[in-house]
């Protein structure tokens, strides 16, 4: 089937680590739910066709703003271009995606249709958009090992535990706590605020507080990656 015309549409991949409080904290994107056909009942990477005045970025935090009433996003970056001539039916449709990232623990207020849904478990996904969750997931991970991008899913100040949960949810795997103090240290990433964290119910030492030192991507170390613990 040839196409007489192409559309271009912008779709955010927004990650948050949930579940900080649980045992299990793992990393969520948000998804919408589509009332209508086609895909109707599957789920989609909130976004839309790009405006004949607008440029990508403006667009997709437009989307963002008017779809899912979500306003605030601690980085947003442009990923990927996909452009399979079927991956929708009907109108030739270029999709340019965004990674986005919304720091724990920010609840933002949602649609009904929309929700946060484990990215180790999706639900049935319209068109290609399962993809393009595990494409920006992927670089998220990369991303985690040699950029500060951390910035962008943790809260402004932090215990050291707190942000272990945090990159071990982001990467899929076990992260430890004192190899990743050494490595953010020494990439000048994190410092301490110079505060501490409450006790808990087992009471001890009060742990240290952490910041970001900026909360502007950079690349600290190009040639490095976080990898899982030797079994």
């Amino acid at each position: 089937m040839s196409h007489s015309s192409t559309e271009h549409e912008v779709l955010a991949v927004v990650f948050q680590v949930r579940g900080l409080d649980s045992r299990q904290p793992a990393l969520h994107v948000l998804l919408w739910q589509r009332a209508l056909e086609p895909e109707r009942g599957r789920w989609s990477l909130p976004g839309g066709l790009l405006g004949t005045d607008e440029d990508l970025t403006s667009s997709v935090r437009r989307q963002l703003a008017e779809k899912v009433d979500l306003r605030e996003l601690a980085h947003l970056e442009q990923l990927a271009v996909f452009s399979d001539p079927h991956r929708v039916p009907g109108v030739r449709t270029i999709a340019s995606t965004y990674l986005g990232l919304v720091p724990s623990p920010a609840s933002p207020a949602l649609p009904d249709d929309t929700r946060w849904h484990p990215v180790h478990a999706l639900p049935p996904m319209a068109f290609d958009h399962g993809p393009m969750v595990e494409h920006a997931r992927s670089r998220l991970v990369a991303k985690l090992s040699y950029t500060n991008i951390g910035f962008g899913l943790a809260p402004e100040e932090f215990a050291l535990s707190t942000l272990r949960d945090i990159y071990a949810a982001a990467l899929g795997h076990p992260v430890d706590t004192t190899n990743l103090q050494r490595v953010l240290e020494r990439r000048h990433v994190i410092t301490r605020t110079g505060s501490t964290a409450r006790s808990g119910r087992a009471g001890g030492r009060p742990p240290a507080l952490y910041r970001f030192t900026e909360n502007r991507y950079r690349v600290t170390d190009e040639y490095a990656a976080f990898r899982p613990p030797a079994v």
